[in-house]
């Protein structure tokens, strides 16, 4: 099917031309508050908060006002993006999204035709109101807001275990129609993933037989080896940013000791020393912070030990993420807020999933599977903190979670959910969920709106009262839109 010419883009040096002279804005604010040169938006933002303090056995709530400034680089960037496990199922759907919209393809289903779009993207197919108008409120595309990257002009590279080329991935994930990946073949044929770094203990002991694009050497060369990696791509591509993101296996958790991980210092000598505990996805995450590049993690292991998190912060690079939440998750974060936020009191949640594709394979190991479990039950936590009325000190629901896997079902997840609660004058009410969900068609735009936001967040700084000028908190706190909360650290929004 030829692509539709409405959508058509140029070449891809057209299009990444494009995104350096692009500089229009899809709307203005006239306010003394916000001022607009060639370079920066500049805004004057009120933050009002309350301080709560405790006086003579009386909790007294203080209104304190902090005038903020905020900048933002209004230059778009070349933007690369590296996944790790670039040829996974989110690897090559994230990839071939993103050049099937560029293309404007457009292929026959059962269904019907289909064209290529962003849908499940929050920054590229949701809207937000900006005021009212004579007809009534303004919506408009939340990618408007602020000079954001155009997806279709990210550039892609990455590493895998697996040697297969992404023509071969994609027909090995089965995630996306032929017809579609016919016409994808031409234009990724050529990409075939970096070696990767491959350390059996951390993964299930039956991903082996995909293992055979693997880096060799001691932990602290394959971590150079990936620096390498980073500075070549960047060089050759052109790009003037590089954001990494994990979306391979889940790894089993690494044990956190004092001397081992626990300083940014430590975990420097303990690559140098070649020692077991660290993982795969912590050197990945060292070798982009010592890059200068942001790290999203997109898995459930605790790839964040404490120093990863004190050498983020002591290089001003942004991490986060820990696991993304694309079906399950999701839901359970909206639905457990809307009951505890009705003084409803979940008291039972079991979680019980099915799926087919290689993330269900990985996880049918112990190991890994206790890594995604405490990821998935870590959700509820500040919600039933929020609530004393409803919950004791330390009172927390019965909260049970199942994975199987089943080859048959791929990539289409089956997610079965019953949430019982507690409800006036010891009544019970009970909801159960049956979501069926195509798991790499969730999880796609969800990379795409972290690794946009994450760059984003780079353009802008910000200050309080008169002190100068400075970036958001290293860690990413933005990232829990999409991602569960790390979940061994308490994280200021700002």
């Amino acid at each position: 099917m030829a692509p539709n010419p409405e959508s058509t883009k140029l070449t891809s040096q057209d299009s990444t031309n494009d995104v350096h002279e692009k500089d229009q804005l899809a709307f203005e604010v006239v306010s003394p508050n916000v001022t607009y040169s060639d370079g920066f938006i500049d805004s004057d933002y009120v933050y009002d908060v309350n301080v709560c303090e405790t006086n003579h056995g009386v909790l007294q709530v203080v209104p304190q006002t902090v005038n903020m400034k905020f900048r933002t680089d209004r230059k778009v960037p070349k933007l690369g993006v590296m996944l790790v496990g670039w040829g996974g199922n989110n690897g090559t759907t994230v990839t071939a999204a993103t050049i099937a919209n560029r293309l404007g393809l457009e292929w026959q289903t059962r269904r019907g035709l289909v064209q290529a779009n962003y849908y499940g993207s929050l920054t590229q197919s949701s809207t937000i109101s900006i005021g009212n108008g004579p007809d009534g409120e303004i919506y408009i595309p939340f990618k408007d807001i602020l000079p954001m990257i155009n997806p279709n002009d990210i550039v892609f590279d990455g590493w895998d275990i697996s040697k297969l080329d992404l023509v071969a991935a994609m027909e090995r994930a089965q995630v996306l129609d032929y017809p579609l990946r016919e016409q994808l073949a031409p234009h990724i044929k050529h990409m075939v993933p970096r070696p990767s770094i491959y350390i059996p203990d951390f993964i299930a002991a039956n991903q082996k037989d995909r293992a055979d694009n693997v880096l060799t050497g001691t932990k602290q060369q394959m971590m150079e080896k990936i620096r390498s990696d980073i500075r070549d791509f960047k060089s050759k591509s052109k790009v003037d940013k590089i954001i990494v993101l994990w979306t391979a296996n889940t790894e089993r958790f690494s044990d956190i000791e004092v001397g081992l991980n626990d300083t940014a210092e430590t975990i420097m000598e303990s690559i140098k020393e070649n020692k077991d505990e660290i993982s795969p996805s912590t050197l990945f995450a060292v070798a982009s912070i010592l890059e200068g590049c942001p790290y999203i993690n997109g898995s459930p292991q605790n790839t964040f030990v404490p120093g990863v998190l004190e050498l983020a912060s002591k290089k001003g690079v942004f991490i986060g993420g820990d696991d993304f939440k694309s079906g399950q998750t999701k839901v359970k974060s909206v639905l457990v807020d809307f009951l505890i936020g009705a003084g409803i009191k979940p008291v039972s949640i079991v979680s019980y999933n099915h799926l087919g594709n290689n993330d269900g394979k990985n996880l049918s190991a112990p190991q890994q599977f206790r890594s995604k479990e405490i990821s998935k039950r870590n959700v509820v936590d500040d919600m039933v903190e929020s609530n004393n009325i409803l919950y004791k000190p330390g009172e927390h629901p019965d909260h049970c979670v199942v994975i199987k896997y089943v080859p048959y079902v791929g990539d289409s997840k089956r997610a079965l959910d019953e949430y019982t609660s507690e409800i006036m004058m010891g009544g019970t009410n009970t909801i159960v969920l049956h979501n069926t969900c195509e798991d790499s068609l969730l999880a796609s735009p969800i990379i795409l709106d972290l690794v946009i936001l994450a760059e984003i967040c780079q353009r802008i700084t910000f200050k309080v009262e008169d002190q100068p000028y400075q970036s958001f908190h290293s860690v990413l706190s933005i990232s829990v839109t999409f991602s569960k909360l790390l979940s061994h650290l308490k994280i200021h929004r700002l």
